[in-house]
């Protein structure tokens, strides 16, 4: 057995503590948003710009990070997004304006996009594959315990101090990363050989944004009926074309057209774009379906939605094991997991327990473990190592547009179908007529009897409520779904003996 020498610790902590830092902080902001909008003085659709900013910053700047990679090195690279990351988080914690917010954000975007690419690329060129279920899934746990911290944490200190602390919070943390890749990376990947392909980036940064702000405002613009949502769809279709035609076609193009020809890489990052649709929905789901139909806080919320956490902690006890033994199979058992994991939330009702909620997200996180480490293995398992953090990028790209599309088309299918069930169920349930009533009045009480608009007003919040868990269920239907499609493509993959460890 070959074990891992000192270096190799701390490259593993190091990458592993920075994509933790990075994935806190980015989901965060969704917790003090509220907060934010009265010290900012911003409006709901305002307010949301300090999100949909930031994710497409960190959409446009992801594939740049392989050709920062060869033009800086590893150590460089890294320790400057890890400062211009906490450098503009800080700077966002002091904003008074939703201008400043917005730019500081916009830059905090720009920095952080190289860290969760280039900390897989690190950890994938610094282990032999052999040993890459192992610390595939020892740095799963900071790529995915970041975004299940990051709310707890900041909503806990916007709590207890004010939301500007969720930013400040970052600064100790930052400096200690930035401690550890000095000390554990090199610039061994740093070559002038790579020329940059501007125009390739410019028409994929076009394409990246239009498509992210599409999905990103499309609900809120009421999608093909808003001149904006059209002209972004076009701008979308129109440069993706161009950039494949451009990348086929130029010398020195942004992505070599030879990572696409490796057919695990193109598999797997098919998958990873699906996998990112699975991975945020239940977080995007389940606290306004808790607060507005339960009444649960936000503490309690966030407790709950921590349950994901220790799913993904479970499954790190037999994930490596079952990756060595059969990659395709692993990968395939964590998808069905996750459609379970789907189904049984689809399942839930109005009276649903803490209880329910608790144990289907630590199922739905044992289903995200155990596909996600066999899933990386086997996408990069004949990529050329010269590809690896280009390879990376893409990987990271279409997992963060992946959630953009699906989280878009949850809440088109919430919406829509709890209106549909609202009428539905309006028609059917005449809220004026008595014979309705008897249920609720002896509920309230024979002091109550005479109050019959209260009556009416409890009957007709119940249908909305009903409609609304319509809606909930069917968009848990769609996350079933897509696991369900998604579990076939892992046989597709063409597994590639690695050597013992």
């Amino acid at each position: 057995m070959r074990y891992f020498t000192l270096r190799q610790w701390l490259i593993l902590f190091t990458v592993q503590f920075a994509t933790l830092l990075f994935g806190a902080t980015m989901t965060s902001v969704a917790v003090i948003l509220p907060q934010m909008k009265g010290a900012l003085s911003a409006t709901q659709d305002q307010v949301s710009w300090i999100i949909t900013f930031n994710l497409v910053a960190t959409a446009i700047a992801t594939p740049l990070t392989g050709w920062l990679a060869s033009k800086f090195g590893w150590r460089n690279l890294m320790m400057s997004a890890i400062a211009g990351f906490t450098t503009f988080s800080v700077l966002a914690g002091m904003a008074e304006t939703l201008e400043v917010m917005l730019v500081t954000r916009v830059f905090q975007g720009l920095f952080g996009a190289p860290i969760f690419p280039l900390g897989q690329a690190i950890i994938l060129a610094s282990f032999s594959r052999a040993q890459h279920p192992l610390v595939l899934m020892a740095w799963g746990v900071g790529g995915v315990m970041g975004p299940i911290l990051g709310p707890l944490f900041g909503g806990l200190m916007a709590e207890m101090i004010n939301w500007r602390w969720a930013f400040f919070m970052i600064l100790p943390l930052g400096i200690i990363a930035m401690l550890f890749a000095f000390a554990a990376l090199s610039n061994e990947e740093k070559s002038s050989s790579q020329r940059f392909d501007l125009t390739g980036f410019i028409i994929i940064a076009v394409a990246i944004a239009s498509t992210q702000l599409m999905f990103d405002r499309g609900q809120r613009l009421d999608w093909l009926d808003s001149f904006e949502i059209q002209l972004e769809l076009l701008l979308a279709v129109v440069f993706f074309y161009l950039f494949v035609v451009h990348t086929m076609t130029t010398r020195d193009a942004l992505f070599e057209p030879a990572t696409f020809a490796d057919r695990n890489f193109t598999i797997g990052i098919t998958l990873a774009m699906i996998m990112g649709m699975l991975q945020y929905t239940p977080m995007i789901l389940f606290p306004p379906l808790l607060q507005e139909l339960r009444g649960y806080p936000d503490s309690v919320v966030g407790y709950l939605l921590a349950a994901r956490g220790v799913g993904n902690l479970i499954s790190f006890m037999f994930v490596v094991p079952f990756t060595k033994f059969n990659p395709r199979l692993c990968l395939f058992t964590g998808l069905a997991i996750q459609s379970m994991a789907g189904f049984w939330m689809s399942s839930l009702d109005l009276n649903m327990t803490s209880s329910d909620v608790f144990w289907s997200n630590i199922l739905h996180g044992i289903g995200f473990g155990t596909a996600y480490t066999p899933m990386a293995v086997l996408t990069f398992s004949t990529l050329p190592m010269r590809l690896l953090t280009q390879g990376n990028a893409i990987f990271s790209l279409l997992r963060l547009l992946g959630s953009s599309i699906f989280i878009a088309l949850t809440l088109v299918v919430f919406f829509r179908t709890a209106a549909v069930a609202n009428v539905n169920l309006a028609g059917l349930v005449d809220a004026f007529d008595p014979r309705n009533l008897t249920a609720w009045i002896s509920i309230l009480g024979e002091a109550d009897q005479s109050s019959g608009q209260r009556l009416h007003l409890r009957l007709l919040t119940e249908m909305r409520e009903q409609a609304a868990m319509i809606g909930y269920i069917n968009a848990f239907h769609l996350l079933t779904l897509a696991s369900v499609v998604a579990a076939p493509l892992a046989f597709l993959f063409v597994v590639r003996r690695a050597e013992k460890v």
